[in-house]
């Protein structure tokens, strides 16, 4: 039989943070030890409470369709998370509720591009928009941030990208994969860039929101930038945040327009999220915020952990993620030395030879930053100090004279 595949799902690439996990999982299986630095999930159990709504729901026969867009329940809990946490005020009608932010994302994507339209997306980037953005039949138009600035988009940088074409630019802050995080002084300084770019929306991918380092508050363009507040989608959901990734649910906040359009796509894809699920993220939101910042400030002292690991491998070094749950060390230094005989010549081939030494981490080239590992710190400290060891072993076993 000759089938033949869509052009569209030809170009599209798989998810190569996804593969890694399930490569490893696989390995592990099989009775290998395996430290697994890849995995976007958090290591801890969903809270107590968000588990015990979710059965009640279901004990009181809640497993049928619901609206599309969501519960109007869990609508007014986002309400009140924007409001509390942003300062924002947004109708019931200008959310959206879906089988989590990456179906968030996908919506948006699909409902404001047109074949030929440009998508700027700062590197190092969560390795979904481009492909998001092709499936769309749009172009991504890659801005890469330089690791000098910690990662964080320049504006010089944003106004260069920008062109006619220019239909959509992507934020993401706490940023998947380095961990930078945008502060309020420079949101500020690229929605005024952007204000005099009236025909682009802006994307904001806030997912890592709660999840911040620096003592200071978490800052989103809808807020910091009010001129763009009518085309600026937010974008989040309770994966990360609560430990939820399996339940998928994430949400949107915007136009209500755009947020209509969305949800008509959603009508025709998957219609509603999960009805038990909804409820859940209710209590999350609307629940107390003890077990997140126990969460927190446990990530907070793995980073610091891992941090300190990399800074005695020679020939590594890292800039200090201020959010998220990763950090993105440059390992330009090793790469072209030998190993066995044989050049390690990019990031893709070291991390192929470190998952030989019980190590699995991503490589920075999915990311759009050759050079580099992503390594995920949502996992106990004992693997982490077990994991860095092997790293360093490798690092050393490498021939110093090839590079």
């Amino acid at each position: 039989m000759n089938l033949r595949i869509s052009a569209r799902a030809r170009a599209v690439q798989p998810s190569p943070t996804l593969a890694l996990a399930a490569k490893a999982k696989a390995r592990r299986a099989a009775g290998e030890d395996i430290v697994g630095f890849g995995a976007g999930e958090p290591d801890f159990d969903t809270p107590a409470h968000v588990k015990a709504a979710a059965i009640r729901a279901l004990e009181h026969g809640q497993t049928k369709y619901t609206a599309t867009g969501g519960i109007a329940e869990l609508k007014a809990a986002i309400q009140g998370r924007l409001a509390a946490g942003d300062g924002l005020s947004y109708d019931p009608e200008q959310i959206l509720v879906s089988c989590g932010a990456k179906h968030s994302l996908y919506n948006l994507f699909q409902a404001v591009l047109d074949p030929g339209d440009e998508v700027v997306i700062p590197a190092p980037y969560w390795v979904s928009y481009p492909e998001m953005a092709r499936l769309a039949g749009a172009i991504p138009i890659i801005v890469p941030c330089r690791e000098a600035d910690g990662f964080r988009l320049d504006g010089a940088a944003l106004e260069r990208a920008l062109g006619p074409r220019t239909r959509l630019v992507v934020l993401n802050s706490p940023n998947n994969p380095t961990g930078a995080v945008l502060s309020a002084r420079r949101l500020g300084e690229l929605g005024e860039l952007l204000a005099r770019h009236p025909e682009v929306v802006v994307a904001s991918d806030d997912i890592y929101e709660r999840l911040l380092y620096t003592g200071e508050k978490f800052a989103t363009i809808a807020a910091v930038a009010p001129a763009l507040r009518e085309r600026t989608v937010i974008v989040s959901g309770v994966s990360k945040t609560f430990a939820m990734t399996g339940w998928r649910i994430g949400y949107a906040a915007g136009p209500a327009e755009l947020i209509a359009a969305m949800g008509r796509i959603q009508d025709q894809t998957t219609s509603n999220p999960t009805t038990f699920a909804q409820w859940g993220a209710v209590a999350a939101l609307a629940g107390p915020d003890t077990e997140v910042e126990a969460m927190r400030a446990e990530f907070d002292r793995r980073r610091r952990r891992l941090l300190a690991l990399l800074a005695e491998i020679p020939g590594v070094h890292c800039v200090v993620p201020e959010g998220a749950f990763y950090a993105f060390p440059n390992i330009e230094r090793l790469l072209g030395r030998e190993f066995g005989g044989v050049a390690v010549g990019d990031d893709v081939r070291f991390c192929e030879l470190l998952l030989e030494r019980g190590v699995a981490a991503v490589p920075g080239t999915p990311f759009g930053s050759p050079g580099h590992l992503r390594l995920s710190f949502a996992l106990g400290l004992p693997d982490i100090e077990k994991g860095l060891a092997r790293l360093a072993a490798f690092a050393a076993e490498l021939a110093p004279g090839a590079a």
